[in-house]
């Protein structure tokens, strides 16, 4: 009988240790998996008024917190052609289709007529506007430069000629004051012979 009971009360720990944690971990389970079940449907399904299923294919890309996104797609593309779209591509160009449709939508919204290519002929102008002005302004630089060097070239050219017309004149200085002192004796000479017979 003991060892019945030892027997019995070896397996009832061992027994409801097993059957503890499944007990605890199914609700705690349960528990910790129901909020992606419960959760809000995406902005899609929630203007669309249907079911958000698990593997919803607009969930990732329209959440709940931004509605407008998806409105303003929706209202030029239609709820159709984004999902036929976002199926037909792969989930990493998935984010970037989505961003392009939201801003094509955008711009057909401001601009019924042309759209996105009203806007990118607006860039375009701007770009074609801001070239323009940068060839004026390298065109200015560079006949500012060549006025810069003519200028200089016009300097050295007259310097040149006034040294040619009126060559320096040192050199001569003293060989006319030497030839002005040889006459100066040379009259003196004169003198000196005139008066010489008085000196006598």
């Amino acid at each position: 009988m003991d060892m019945s009971l030892s027997s019995s009360e070896k397996l009832s720990p061992a027994s409801s240790a097993p059957c503890s944690p499944a007990a605890g971990a199914s609700p705690g389970h349960h528990h910790h998996q129901s909020p992606p079940v419960i959760m809000s449907p995406c902005a899609a399904c929630k203007i669309l008024r249907r079911r958000c299923a698990d593997k919803c294919v607009l969930a990732p890309y329209f959440p709940p917190t931004d509605p407008l996104k998806f409105t303003i797609a929706h209202k030029v593309f239609g709820a159709s052609n984004i999902i036929k779209l976002l199926q037909d591509l792969s989930e990493s160009q998935r984010a970037d289709a989505v961003s392009s449709m939201v801003y094509e939508a955008n711009a057909r919204i401001r601009d019924p007529v042309y759209g996105c290519a009203g806007a990118i002929c607006q860039l375009q102008k701007q770009v074609n506007d801001l070239q323009a002005e940068l060839a004026k302004a390298r065109a200015e630089i560079v006949n500012m430069q060549c006025q810069q060097a003519n200028l200089l070239a016009f300097i050295c050219m007259e310097m040149t000629q006034s040294q040619e017309v009126n060559p320096p004149s040192s050199p001569q200085d003293p060989c006319e004051t030497s030839d002005g002192f040889l006459n100066f004796y040379d009259d003196n000479n004169n003198l000196s012979s005139i008066w010489e017979p008085l000196w006598t």
